[in-house]
């Protein structure tokens, strides 16, 4: 949404294009949707595991009593559904309304792999049709009753995101990272991209932060020493979790039962959300 215009003398076919206009393009829900809390999860750089955190907060807030769904906006690159071993849409209600699937624990997941035939086929899309399907994802879509929504993105500042924080309620985003240099210069971008549309920024994750040796339990940091508490210090940005390199959650992935990995490190991240 555009900042308030502070020229007095502003008429309608002066203001056409002006960057200051107050336009607000958000995309009202339909009746039967209620969302308490919209978040995005947000990451600079592709490769980095944005998908599994967000997988895992799912999971986390829906062990938590939360009523939680997981909006899949990465178009070109889906992979929530297999996380959570779901292969279909829960239905059409009256040609229009999209139901949503459901997990083993009630996650609600939209993502257009639910929609294809063919999984592994290419989504060769401009941006623009790109969009316009993240638009329906939130306006076609039968949410019912959730605490909160969270949105996986693409990485980087393109169309999606951008897409986004314009047309949804976005309560806030989370920006996950990786300890290496040249990825944490990447999700300043993407850090600077949300303060410049006026999107609170929750908090940051640190995920491949280390690997535990298998014998003695030491923490090897295989990407290097992460900076990320002296960048949160900068920031005033949350450092509000340091997540392992783990196989075990690698393979649940893989297999689709993600709503089985361990809690530890994505609790701490819930208390970074709105409540």
């Amino acid at each position: 949404m555009a900042k308030e215009c502070s020229n007095s003398e502003c008429n309608r076919e002066s203001c056409e294009g002006c960057s200051q206009r107050p336009v607000d393009f958000r995309v009202a829900p339909n009746e039967f949707t209620q969302v308490k809390h919209v978040i995005g999860v947000v990451s600079g750089k592709g490769g980095v595991g944005k998908s599994t955190v967000t997988a895992g907060l799912a999971v986390e807030l829906n062990r938590q009593g939360f009523r939680v769904g997981i909006l899949d906006a990465d178009i070109t690159g889906p992979s929530i559904p297999r996380m959570f071993g779901v292969t279909a849409l829960g239905g059409i209600e009256g040609e229009k309304w999209m139901i949503p699937a459901e997990s083993e624990t009630g996650i609600e997941i939209v993502s257009l792999n639910l929609l294809m035939e063919d999984k592994e086929a290419p989504v060769i899309w401009r941006g623009p049709v790109i969009a316009g399907v993240v638009k329906q994802f939130w306006s076609d879509v039968i949410w019912g009753d959730l605490d909160y929504l969270l949105v996986d993105m693409p990485p980087g500042t393109g169309d999606v995101p951008l897409t986004v924080f314009q047309s949804l309620p976005v309560d806030g985003i989370l920006l996950v990272t990786s300890p290496q240099g040249l990825v944490e210069m990447v999700v300043r971008k993407a850090w600077h991209m949300a303060e410049q549309m006026n999107i609170p920024i929750l908090g940051v994750v640190e995920n491949f932060s280390y690997v535990l040796c298998p014998d003695c339990g030491r923490r090897i940091r295989v990407f290097g020493e992460s900076h990320l508490e002296a960048w949160s210090q900068e920031t005033g940005i949350p450092l509000c979790a340091q997540l392992p390199l783990d196989p075990e959650v690698a393979g649940l992935a893989d297999t689709g039962r993600m709503e089985m990995i361990p809690g530890d490190g994505f609790a701490e991240i819930t208390a970074v959300l709105p409540q």
